[in-house]
């Protein structure tokens, strides 16, 4: 049988094996929420960068520059972190070029991996489904904030545990945590997570339509994968 396991922190990331799995990088607030959305609307492709120079150097070669440092948007850049900034006819066919404080520095380390895609509540069961049907062995990487863990990502894993939880068996017990966690949560995710660490943060930004948003399940049925160093659908 397949297994899957949870990566609660990038900075985790040397305890695994990850050559022969499937990855989930998930950044609920905000990254993986956005990268969704955009595709949801029509983007071409989005390329993650951890180096924020870097991102900011495609503006030249026609790419949108786009992200955040500290939930804040980059100064000079042409978009930020919201998912709502990437709605509608004005993203479609766009090239993106995305980097993140969190998000973005996963993807950069799960670039070994078999496969990687992209998740969030907005796309859950297209994730779920997909991980299903697949042969490959599951690791879900949470993004977290700085190295250190948080809520929201971890929610996230704990609701695809559940998904598959009579399909596919955990590696260890980060997988039951996060699926307990997800379980206590379920019924009211905005309310489980007022007291968060990075709900605080956004609050404190005037960020607020966007958290609800981006804990809303099954929005959209698109999934980014990353093909070299570029996500597409």
């Amino acid at each position: 049988m397949k297994t899957i396991d949870v990566c609660l922190s990038p900075d985790l990331m040397h305890l695994y094996k990850v050559e022969d799995r499937t990855v989930v990088v998930v950044d609920i607030l905000r990254a993986t929420s956005c990268m969704v959305t955009a595709f949801a609307h029509g983007v071409e492709s989005i390329t993650p960068f951890a180096n924020l120079d870097m991102c900011r150097e495609m503006r030249g070669q026609g790419y949108i520059t786009s992200g955040e440092r500290d939930g804040k948007m980059v100064a000079g850049f042409d978009k930020g972190n919201s998912p709502f900034e990437y709605m509608g006819d004005q993203v479609r066919g766009m090239r993106i070029a995305f980097t993140t404080t969190n998000g973005t520095q996963a993807i950069e380390k799960s670039k070994g991996a078999k496969e990687v895609i992209i998740g969030s509540f907005l796309n859950l069961s297209a994730v779920a489904k997909h991980l299903l049907f697949s042969d490959n062995n599951i690791l879900i990487v949470c993004a977290g904030w700085k190295g250190k863990v948080n809520l929201e990502d971890t929610l996230f894993a704990g609701a695809v545990v559940e998904k598959l939880k009579d399909y596919i068996q955990p590696d260890c017990d980060a997988p039951l945590a996060a699926q307990h966690l997800y379980n206590l949560a379920k019924s009211d995710m905005v309310k489980f997570m007022s007291n968060s660490s990075h709900v605080k943060r956004l609050n404190r930004l005037n960020v607020i339509k966007d958290i609800e948003f981006c804990l809303t399940p099954d929005q959209y049925k698109v999934l980014p994968k990353l093909n070299g160093h570029v996500l597409t659908l």
